[in-house]
């Protein structure tokens, strides 16, 4: 998903700006383009149980030391719905091993109580992805894509405002 969009011509600019340092956030199918347009390591795979998945999920907030995440505490568990059928987040084991050690990892499918699932638990890993990963960020973290939807738990009328730290910060 999203491989055609990364080939648009707008996406030229987009990528020259980002490498300036502008700061970029690529939700759900954002993220899939941004990955496929190499903003992002890895790429977003069919869902491991190939069903589309639309639900409110919980995010542990992976780092707080990002123009994003600032506003977070480091473990800090979210309530943000979902909806996507290709959100399953996939890089080889190497990049996987870099993500960590660089701090890239910018949230993670979670328990309510930020416990990670073992394997592709689909109580708490709603796509199978890697790790659990939910989101990433580029090397110099003014880039951020994730799956889940922030934009839509801002409002408590909308059952969650836990989405606000992102676009506060």
């Amino acid at each position: 998903c999203g491989a055609i969009a990364a080939h648009s011509p707008v996406l030229r600019e987009v990528k020259a700006r980002a490498d300036k340092g502008m700061a970029l956030l690529g939700i759900c199918n954002g993220f899939q383009i941004i990955c496929e347009a190499g903003l992002l390591p890895g790429v977003l795979l069919p869902n491991a149980g190939l069903k589309f998945v639309c639900r409110n999920i919980n995010l542990r907030v992976e780092t707080s030391q990002s123009l994003f995440t600032a506003r977070y505490e480091k473990g800090q568990v979210l309530s943000v719905p979902v909806a996507h059928h290709d959100g399953n987040y996939f890089a080889d084991e190497k990049t996987l091993d870099e993500l960590e050690s660089r701090e890239q990892v910018a949230f993670r499918y979670c328990a309510p109580d930020g416990t990670i699932g073992a394997g592709l638990d689909p109580a708490h890993n709603p796509n199978g992805s890697a790790r659990s990963i939910a989101g990433v960020f580029n090397r110099t973290k003014n880039v951020l894509g994730l799956m889940p939807h922030p934009e839509n738990a801002i409002d408590a009328l909308l059952g969650s405002t836990d989405g606000q730290g992102i676009f506060k910060a």
